[in-house]
């Protein structure tokens, strides 16, 4: 039995698909928050079981028979309370005697302890200490988290602004990290291995070439001299410093093959995203 928490999620669904085609479906749960969101599932022959990371109770019930276990991480923005929501999904598993663990993790959070990687990185030692067999799957930022706000602005003025310096960007999209989620799950040599996941490297300028090939339409690039506001602003900064231009081979290891390009990503986009 191969059990999915969060799998109401986009990464969650994804990986449901990806397993159906593998397993049958009465050997897949998912452990979701609030089950009449994934009828659809239920419909499909998977197994839906009520699991809230801020009730513990429900999780060692959703947890009970799983030979293995996909720890989806919480989407909740407070590391104190995200922390104590993955404890809580351990110790459940620990309880409902789980086979191994495979949790989604995120890039250098083995090493770093700050920022965006402080909550992954009390996880990954709180795994450790567990004691449950496991696999972490660190994954980059997904490209359409990069990708998608771009593309009806970039289109509709047909101008890409960035002030990323030409540096590149490693980012997967969330199919493939998807797709590497249940293989991990469904094969077996993967238990007890860290996976650092990259995907294609890209850069601002490509982007508006790859946006003028696959729409159609000409898209130009135009560097931005003022810094962006908030978060973007931040993104962009750990950019030109070059923070997301790491690669590996990881990602393509567990796929068989390589991760989606560019080109490939945005047209997938594009079919999802009206151009007017």
């Amino acid at each position: 039995m191969i059990v999915v928490s969060a799998a109401s999620g986009g990464l969650g669904r994804l990986v449901v698909d990806h397993l159906l085609a593998r397993r049958p479906a009465s050997h897949i749960a998912v452990a979701v928050r609030t089950p009449e969101r994934v009828a659809d599932l239920a419909a499909r022959g998977v197994q839906v079981r009520r699991g809230d990371y801020d009730e513990p109770d429900t999780l060692r019930t959703a947890f009970e028979g799983a030979d293995r276990l996909l720890l989806i991480s919480s989407p909740e923005l407070d590391p104190g309370r995200r922390i104590r929501q993955h404890q809580a999904a351990l110790d459940a598993a620990r309880a409902a005697d789980v086979g191994a663990v495979a949790y989604t993790s995120f890039l250098d959070a083995d090493t770093r302890s700050d920022g965006v990687t402080a909550a992954h990185h009390a996880t990954e030692h709180a795994l450790k200490a567990s004691g449950l067999p496991h696999t972490v799957l660190r994954h980059p930022f997904y490209s359409e988290g990069f990708l998608r706000p771009a593309l009806q602005h970039a289109l509709h003025a047909a101008e890409l602004r960035d002030a990323t310096e030409g540096r590149g960007l490693n980012t997967a999209s969330r199919a493939d990290l998807a797709e590497a989620a249940a293989r991990v799950l469904s094969e077996d040599d993967h238990v007890g291995r860290a996976y650092d996941f990259t995907g294609t490297l890209w850069t601002y300028p490509e982007l508006a070439q790859a946006l003028t090939r696959v729409s159609g339409r000409p898209v130009a690039h135009c560097v931005r001299h003022v810094p962006a506001p908030g978060v973007q602003g931040w993104l962009e900064g750990q950019i030109r410093a070059g923070a997301l231009e790491r690669q590996t081979d990881d990602l393509a290891r567990v796929l068989h093959r390589p991760p989606a390009a560019l080109q490939e990503t945005l047209t997938q986009l594009l079919a999802e995203i009206p151009v007017t």
